[in-house]
């Protein structure tokens, strides 16, 4: 049953108004901003409901759950903004498992004063990915902090998904000789936020590649059920998601620096900021290991895929019982790919 609207004396004032301690406060002025801005934006059969959870039929399988918190600064950004990028990170965490996502949760700390339109602007933007991915936002919470208690809007957020039966992915299954892929150019995200962050212009706009991958995941699992290894290459880039699961998986890797996609632009600009493209932060690509007989069948299912046409094999695992990752350069030496020491970009999602 779908509880009728509840009718509030003025609208919210979304073009001039502000966030006030009253908005997080459980009374008439929160079930407004709850009621015109969020169930408005997210609008969808089990959040309708008004109740304090979402429930939800769920099909045959291993259900799989992640959570995720989103402190990005700035919050809008070229290619998105902290509302897009919190519902694509969870997606995407919960279809690294093979899962299908099912539905998302999102909590809302909101510093007093924060602009409604700002607030507006970022739901919007969330409820548009939400919907364009078909994941819902099916429950969440409000809260709202003092001024200087916080910093403008943070998010968290939690997704659940079902794993078919009969598929295992899980980043302790790489084995020597399995090949490993990305889905696309590294770096692009970790740069669009920076270059909005400093005020930077570049020749070229380089835009966040921000994306729900549970699409081009379901196409590569159906070419290849037996995928071992899937994972989004977020903060530490490149280079910590491999060490991570070279760690996990107890083997070596390989990777070829000319066969590792980067655009030119994203090249020039981390020379200007004196950044390692491996370290930078995506947010709409994911690596692939898989065994040497499904790498093909994995590549041409990722280039037929609008999030996957720049794919390409980077490398191979190996028996390395020191589980380090290595890369051969451009210039035919070898280095060691290590661990990234402190952070390279903080704030970046």
């Amino acid at each position: 049953m779908t509880l009728p609207r509840r009718s509030h004396p003025r609208p919210l004032d979304l073009k001039h108004g502000r966030v006030d301690l009253t908005h997080g406060g459980g009374g008439r002025a929160m079930a407004q901003l709850v009621d015109e801005l969020f169930v408005a934006a997210f609008d969808n059969e089990v959040l309708s409901q008004g109740n304090d959870q979402g429930a939800f039929d769920v099909t045959a399988g291993r259900m799989v759950m992640s959570t995720d918190g989103y402190v990005i600064s700035p919050l809008f950004f070229p290619g998105g903004d902290i509302g897009s990028l919190a519902v694509h990170g969870t997606i995407n965490d919960v279809a690294m498992a093979g899962a299908r996502p099912i539905g998302l949760s999102a909590g809302f700390i909101i510093e007093e004063g924060f602009a409604l339109a700002d607030l507006a602007r970022i739901v919007t933007s969330m409820a548009t990915a939400s919907k364009a991915a078909g994941v819902p936002v099916m429950t969440g919470d409000t809260k709202v902090v003092e001024k200087g208690k916080g910093d403008g809007i943070f998010i968290t957020t939690a997704g659940v998904g079902m794993v078919p039966p009969g598929i295992h992915i899980s980043g302790d299954l790489a084995r020597p000789g399995d090949v490993i892929l990305v889905s696309g150019s590294m770096g692009d995200h970790g740069i669009a936020v920076m270059s909005q962050r400093e005020s930077l212009g570049f020749d070229t706009e380089i835009l966040s590649d921000s994306a729900a991958l549970h699409t081009l995941v379901a196409a590569m699992i159906a070419a290849a059920p037996g995928i071992r290894v899937l994972r989004d290459p977020t903060r530490g880039g490149l280079a910590a998601t491999l060490n991570e699961i070279a760690a996990q998986s107890g083997v070596g890797m390989e990777i070829g620096e000319q066969a590792i996609p980067i655009k030119p632009q994203v090249l020039g600009a981390c020379e200007l900021l004196g950044l390692d493209p491996l370290y930078v932060a995506n947010e709409g690509k994911l690596i692939c290991i898989c065994g040497p007989a499904d790498a093909d069948a994995v590549l041409a299912a990722m280039r037929t895929h609008p999030l996957g046409v720049d794919a390409a094999i980077i490398g191979r695992c190996d028996a390395d019982p020191h589980h380090f990752v290595r890369m051969k350069t451009a210039m035919g030496g070898t280095r060691v790919v290590d661990w990234l020491a402190g952070e390279q970009l903080p704030r970046i999602c």
